[in-house]
């Protein structure tokens, strides 16, 4: 991952500890997707669930969707971030954001 916007500059980790909203963001949704899955594969063939083939969905689930959606938990959080905590004058590049007053 880049530290900084390519296109304005912005620090995608404001401050010290943002990635913890990003972690959360991204536990919250992987957690959310296996108990889909979990649910999807016992309810779908219940009396008699597959469960060799659930285990290897849930892995696959498990292993695989917290790396993809990484990125997009990064970007969420700093909207979010964003939303609570508008930019500072200078943060960004000029033209993209609130910039310190000439004197």
């Amino acid at each position: 991952m880049l530290q900084r916007c390519p296109k304005c500059d912005l620090k995608f980790e404001r401050i010290e500890g943002h990635w913890t909203g990003d972690l959360g963001i991204n536990t919250i949704v992987s957690f959310g997707a296996l108990l889909i899955v979990l649910l999807v594969g016992f309810l779908a063939f219940w009396p008699t669930p597959p469960i060799v083939a659930i285990i290897i969905a849930a892995i696959a689930t498990a292993g695989v969707l917290p790396l993809v959606f990484f990125p997009f938990s990064k970007t969420i959080w700093l909207a979010l971030d964003l939303m609570m905590r508008p930019l500072d004058p200078g943060e960004v590049r000029p033209g993209f954001g609130p910039q310190p007053e000439s004197i």
